[in-house]
Parts: structure tokens; sequence; C-alpha cells
């Protein structure tokens, strides 16, 4: 049986190395513990791929969280480690969480309003239950936004805060965060390209969100939940209907909005929000010295 002082020790270590390290030993731990029920389950499941995809990421979410508790006590000594991450229950973070869902609900609305006013959506009545979509769509925009910040505004940025200056972090942050959602094959990279620069401005503007905020994770959940929020209601209430009066990388890529030039557009405003929040409240701090 290994000793656990041993353990300890050896894990310690990491927490001198280079950040690609730590990352990589990271990734290579949550491998290991997750393929093994992962691989088994997708063959388990394969005739529901739809289901599978939910038990699948979600296993890898549980494995995450596991692991980075351990992760946090055996190579950081810090047992509350998602705190360092942000993610803390406390008001500020549940008035941020609200506001951010607000924010993100209003810009993806706003884009669409903006295309019905140009002629090249339409917005038409549904015969789907709207309280359950929006139910849904709340619950399915929360597990999304929670996920992806906690890894990538959480853990990521903070990891790569700790070896570089923020500037740094803050682009290696956002284009990892959009190579992540660019694993896929040539022929769609290619074909979706003018999403990467979107994930991008995504990225920054959650940074910059979570700065802002000192540090406070709810924002950027909130933020992100609120986009995908946003579509859900009007994507899967059939609210929507494109006219096809502009080509669609105009309004977006298989019907993505953030996958046009109009969603770039909103997603610069997004971001230079959010860096002015960032400015306003550095101000405040230094005026207050």
């Amino acid at each position: 049986m290994i000793d656990r002082k041993f353990l300890l020790d050896k894990l310690h270590v990491l927490k001198t190395k280079s950040v690609w390290i730590r990352l990589i030993s990271f990734l290579v731990c949550l491998s290991i513990i997750w393929l093994p029920l992962a691989i088994p389950l997708n063959f388990i499941l394969a005739s529901d791929r739809n289901l599978a995809t939910i038990i699948i990421m979600g296993l890898l979410l549980v494995d995450f969280i596991v692991l980075q508790k351990l992760w946090g006590y055996y190579v950081y000594q810090q047992p509350k480690i998602f705190k360092r991450y942000g993610l803390i229950l406390n008001r500020l973070n549940g008035i941020d969480l609200l506001s951010g869902l607000a924010i993100g609900v209003t810009f993806c609305w706003s884009l669409f309003f903006v295309e019905a006013i140009l002629g090249w959506v339409t917005i038409n009545p549904t015969d789907i239950s709207l309280v359950r979509i929006v139910a849904e769509g709340l619950l399915s925009a929360l597990g999304i936004g929670f996920a992806e910040e906690l890894v990538f505004r959480g853990w990521l940025l903070q990891e790569l805060e700790q070896d570089y200056r923020k500037k740094n972090s803050l682009w290696l942050n956002s284009v990892i965060f959009a190579v992540a959602h660019f694993i896929k094959p040539l022929g769609e990279i290619i074909r979706t390209l003018v999403t990467f620069p979107a994930y991008i401005l995504l990225s920054m503007a959650l940074v910059w969100a979570k700065w802002s905020k000192r540090d406070r994770l709810g924002i950027c959940i909130g933020l992100h939940s609120g986009l995908v929020w946003g579509y859900y209601i009007l994507n899967v209430g059939n609210l929507l209907e494109y006219t096809g009066k502009v080509p669609p990388w105009v309004t977006g890529i298989d019907g993505n909005p953030i996958a046009g030039i109009l969603g770039l557009i909103f997603l610069t405003a997004l971001a230079i929000k959010q860096n002015l929040a960032l400015r306003r409240q550095q101000f405040l701090t230094l005026s207050q010295k």
C-alpha cells in the first residue's frame, strides 16, 4: 500500500513545475479515471447517441470535480480548491449569476431582434409549451455554463495566471477555449472557421467579466448560461425562421448565431462592455487607496 506522506510529497512537486506539465499531468489522471468507464458506456448506449453523450459528459464532469478536490489537497494543500477558482456560495456570487443571466439573454435576443428588423429572420408563434422550454433551457444552460466556466475560467485560467501575466493568460485561455471547441473533422473546421474568432471573443469577455468581479466565477456562469438559454428558447421553441435574404455567414452558419458576421459584432460589443466594467472596477480600486 502506498504511503500517504510519500504520495503527498511526490504530488506536491507538481506545484513547482510549469503550467503545461501541471495541465498535462491533470488531464492524464482524468483520462485514466474517465476512459475505463466512458468507453464501455459508449458501446452500451450506442443505440441512443444523445443519451450516451449526456451520461458520458456528465460522468466526465463528476470525475473532474472529484479529481480537482484531490488535486487541490495533494498538489496545492488547499482543501477548498474551488474557492481559489472563484466558485464560492455567497450572496455576491448569486447576484453575479443572476446579473450574468440577464445580460446573456438580453444580448442573445437583441441580436435576433436586429435580424428581425432587417428582415433576415421572422419570429413565429409556437404550439410548443414555452413554460416547459424555458425551464428545460434554463437547466441545460446552467449545466453547460457551470461545466465550461469551472474548467476554462476557473481551473485553466487560475493555472495560467500562476505562470503568466494577466494579458498572456487572457490570450492563452481564449485560444485554448476556441481550439477545444474545434476538435472535429477538417472539413467542418474549414466550413465553420468564422466561429473560431467568435469563441476567442466570448472567452475574452468572460475573463474580463470575472476579473471585474474580483475573480468571482458567478458572473461567468451567468453570462455563458444566459447566452445559451436565450438561444435555446428561440431555437427549440421553433420561434425563428430565416428568410434567406442574406447568406448564412452573415446570420450564422447552421443557425448558430455566433457563426456569422452579426454574431461577431455582438460578441465584440459584449467583450468591450466587460472590458469597460473591468477598467471601471480597477479605477474605483485605485481611487479608494
